[in-house]
């Protein structure tokens, strides 16, 4: 469509400049209108995500380079570039982790033509969740010369560990997951390790992202199983009891009820039922109890099992609002660190013109971060005149 109307403009009417403006204030109505209750920016990062994962669009190199250039040409219509940017980190994150990424050259090409476009700072997250995954590559490779060098300290499993810098990723939600005994001497192995190379850092393990290869013997076959962490964590329980509860469950591991009601759902309700569940309802409840399927069986040798998927939507939104507070209060204390002394509204005014380039700013959201900034003795109202403020160093 963009390619359609900007034909229209420049080829039919030699590029109007009145033409030129209202096609502009059109696109800029219409690109930030939501699409079935989903904002534009997540649909525009959505497509992003799917030209660069494995099995998406297949595209050529140069026509890649053109969708990569026709997404930031839209992305200047958007009143909220940081939502877009936020989506992104998201599935940029994902593919990075679970190695679903089509090609690293075109990740890094498409976080090139953003920051040409939208500025450093803009890219400076994702950027450094890309040199993360380069920089683990080394610090696995360090982890196994480790346990050449001390063979007394074995993890007793085939370990590999992703270390992330906090400020770069997404927030995850990390737990105190109560580890099987399978897992525990790995985790204790890498912490030794990890001291011996950054004594200053504290790791801090993310169970929610890692992913298993579990060898399981069923009577038919025995079958390689991809799970997550959690999931296999709770199957390891089974090889020591034939029947659990969901209350022994629950204790054992230390989840929260929503996280075990996904797993349980995964293992006993979805496509390969790995854990047989007495009652037949598709709902958990403390009372259910659960034993492991040793029948199962299935056509392939390795399968996969997916957790039910997460609507992440209104967690990006919270994250996007918490970065906007932060946006507000750092423009607000630059624009009166060089001024010293302003009024109330040439600051408000000030501060909208600095954010609009990430974000429609709310007025009334200026207003109260000012406010905040006033409380923690950021600036301070004229003795005389309270719709003036003074910085205080």
């Amino acid at each position: 469509m963009y390619d359609k109307y900007v034909g229209y403009v420049d080829d039919c009417f030699m590029k109007d400049a009145l033409l030129q403006k209202a096609m502009r204030e059109a696109f800029e109505v219409f690109c930030n209108i939501p699409v079935c209750g989903s904002p534009s920016a997540e649909l525009l990062a959505g497509f992003c995500d799917s030209i660069l994962k494995k099995g998406g669009c297949q595209l050529s190199d140069e026509a890649m380079d053109e969708s990569f250039e026709k997404v930031v040409k839209v992305l200047a219509y958007f009143n909220e570039k940081d939502v877009f940017a936020e989506f992104c980190r998201k599935k940029l994150a994902r593919r990075l982790l679970f190695d679903r990424s089509a090609n690293d050259d075109r990740e890094n090409s498409f976080l090139t033509k953003l920051k040409q476009n939208c500025g450093g700072q803009f890219t400076a997250k994702m950027e450094g969740m890309v040199t993360d995954l380069t920089l683990a590559k080394d610090t696995q490779t360090n982890f196994k010369n480790f346990l050449d060098s001390n063979p007394n300290l074995q993890p007793g499993i085939d370990l590999t560990v992703t270390i992330l810098t906090t400020g770069y990723w997404p927030s995850y939600k990390s737990s105190d997951l109560n580890l099987p005994e399978e897992m525990v001497k790995g985790v204790e192995v890498f912490n030794e390790f990890f001291d011996t190379q950054k004594k200053l850092r504290k790791l801090s393990w993310i169970y929610s992202l890692g992913t298993c290869n579990v060898i399981a013997k069923f009577e038919p076959k025995t079958m390689e199983l991809v799970a997550s962490t959690y999931q296999a964590a709770l199957l390891l329980i089974f090889n020591y009891v034939d029947r659990l509860s969901y209350s022994e469950i629950l204790t054992q591991l230390n989840l929260t009820n929503e996280d075990l009601v996904r797993l349980l759902h995964s293992l006993s309700c979805a496509k390969y039922k790995i854990l047989i569940k007495e009652s037949n309802t598709k709902t958990m409840s403390p009372n259910d109890n659960f034993m492991f399927n040793y029948k199962f069986t299935d056509k392939m040798k390795r399968i996969e099992i997916l957790l039910p998927p997460v609507d992440e939507r209104t967690k990006v939104i919270e994250e996007v609002d918490k970065d906007r507070r932060y946006a507000i209060d750092a423009a607000i204390v630059r624009i009166m660190k060089s001024r010293k002394i302003l009024g109330h509204q040439e600051l408000v005014m000030e501060s909208v013109e600095q954010l609009q380039r990430m974000f429609k700013p709310d007025i009334t959201a200026i207003k109260k971060r000012i406010e905040d900034l006033v409380t923690r003795e950021y600036l301070e109202r004229d003795e005389e005149n309270p719709t003036i403020f003074k910085y205080l160093a």
